[in-house]
């Protein structure tokens, strides 16, 4: 089953404990992004402690009511343009709740080689996040299976990652 519209955002609104997401590629070609990336190649830099937007208040709203959203992204040295712009949002995001983990696999063979981006909610439901090469979303699909791969997949993401900003610290980010 494809997911879209209210019945995508329905899953960040009623899961019960944790909603996580495995990120795998080096960019996202995101068309709502456009204009923030254009400014990042500029120059401009967002305030992270200013910085507020729909996104951080709903991780607020998830942390105050004891809800857990998360996310390991793979990476590789050096790292994109994309990523770094990335990399900007997610300290407001630590900040504000979320998760965030890096697993750089630069120097070492990836424990995940394979595994597609996917989110993960209640431990019960994934939904597939599907994607051509150049990071355009083709769509997302509910999967239909046992979920057990899965779970298992962020065991090992979460083992093999460190908090975003541990890494940032350690590169020099």
């Amino acid at each position: 089953m494809r997911l879209d519209g209210d019945a995508w955002q329905a899953r960040f609104r009623d899961f019960k404990t944790e909603a996580w997401r495995l990120e795998t590629l080096p960019a996202y070609n995101v068309p709502q992004e456009v204009e923030e990336l254009r400014a990042f190649r500029a120059g401009e830099r967002i305030d992270p402690h200013a910085h507020s937007n729909a996104y951080t208040d709903d991780l607020k709203r998830v942390h105050r009511e004891g809800k857990l959203k998360g996310r390991v992204h793979i990476v590789t040295r050096p790292l994109s343009e994309y990523l770094l712009y990335e990399f900007m949002y997610y300290l407001p995001h630590v900040w504000a709740g979320e998760d965030v983990r890096i697993m750089d696999v630069t120097d070492r063979p990836n424990p995940l080689a394979g595994v597609t981006d996917f989110w993960m909610f209640d431990k019960r439901e994934v939904v597939l996040m599907n994607y051509l090469p150049d990071g355009t979303q083709i769509d997302r699909t509910v999967f239909e299976g046992d979920i057990s791969p899965f779970i298992e997949y962020q065991r090992i993401a979460i083992v093999e990652s460190v908090p975003f900003e541990e890494y940032v610290k350690g590169i020099g980010a």
